[in-house]
């Protein structure tokens, strides 16, 4: 089997998880666990459908970076249930949610699953990162369209998108980010940038949407293409100039912002997906029925005993 790597944006999934499975999922102590059952499983249909021969579950250290703050404060805002000023904010999450994230990551280590976070930055960042720096093909799972910027063909990196629901995975390519917004991959963080994202507290440019957006970067290339373009006065309307030179402190940080980081400085972990050892099932069955996911386990288990346990070692 062809080695391919998969990055889980692991909060957009244990959200997805959350909501998904009913909250009368309970460990025999009371303690929620619908997230967590919902998680494994998700993993479970991921690894059967896409086969991937490594993955890793990528993970937010800061949701809300401060360096990010510092460039748009608005970024994330109506997210912020409680600001730290030693660390990272506390984000709005629920409570029955919070009480299982420690325990999806007891379980995905029970599994052999690495996680992967780095200080000051979000998910979207290791998985920029690890995306760009593999030497195998990459699937990216998540539910955030702006990790569409790291769509690449040429390299076989695709999102597999879940905003529709597990039941209706959409696999991104370059094509499909063409046909849904008229820009290629590689322009679509100036394109998010102009269009902005309310979920992200980013406002954008005032009066430009997506399909004034789209034509701007078919027209110019990039946005310093545009911004060049609108200075002079050339190559559009001076309406739209004048929204994207009322725009140029917001254009100046904004990118900053969406653009996910590539270059991180990551500990090599070693991904591959095996079969558990005999003591790694013991260990996993018995933390399944402390907290009454044993079902959500035993599949997760059955699809890992599907893997190639003769594959080659490597690191990711």
């Amino acid at each position: 089997m062809p080695d391919r790597l998969m990055l889980l944006d692991s909060a957009s999934l244990y959200f997805r998880a959350f909501y998904g499975v009913p909250d009368t999922v309970k460990a025999p102590d009371g303690t929620p666990v619908n997230a967590v059952r919902g998680f494994l499983d998700i993993i479970t249909k991921l690894v059967t459908l896409y086969r991937p021969t490594h993955l890793v579950a990528c993970w937010d250290d800061d949701w809300r970076p401060q360096w990010r703050v510092d460039l748009i404060p608005s970024y994330k805002t109506h997210r912020v249930a409680e600001v730290v000023e030693a660390g990272p904010d506390v984000e709005v999450v629920p409570d029955p949610l919070e009480a299982q994230v420690p325990i999806i990551r007891e379980a995905l280590a029970a599994v052999g699953i690495q996680i992967v976070g780095a200080a000051e930055h979000e998910a979207d960042d290791v998985i920029g990162t690890l995306a760009t720096t593999a030497s195998q093909p990459v699937d990216i799972v998540t539910g955030d369209r702006d990790l569409f910027q790291l769509v690449d063909d040429e390299r076989d990196v695709r999102v597999v998108y879940t905003a529709r629901g597990m039941s209706n995975l959409e696999v991104v390519t370059d094509e499909v980010v063409v046909k849904k917004y008229g820009v290629l991959p590689s322009q679509y963080a100036d394109f998010a940038t102009m269009r902005g994202d309310s979920s992200d507290g980013l406002p954008g440019v005032a009066g430009i949407g997506e399909k004034s957006a789209a034509s701007l970067l078919a027209a110019h290339g990039d946005l310093a293409g545009i911004i060049a373009a609108a200075e002079a006065g050339a190559g559009m309307s001076a309406g739209v100039a004048a929204k994207i030179t009322n725009a140029l402190p917001y254009l100046a940080v904004a990118p900053t912002v969406v653009e996910v980081v590539k270059n991180l400085d990551l500990p090599a972990v070693d991904a591959r997906l095996r079969p558990l050892e005999e003591q790694q099932r013991t260990d996993a069955v018995a933390l399944a029925e402390r907290w009454a996911i044993g079902s959500a386990m035993t599949r997760i288990i059955d699809a890992f005993d599907k893997l190639d346990a003769d594959a080659p070692d490597a690191t990711a």
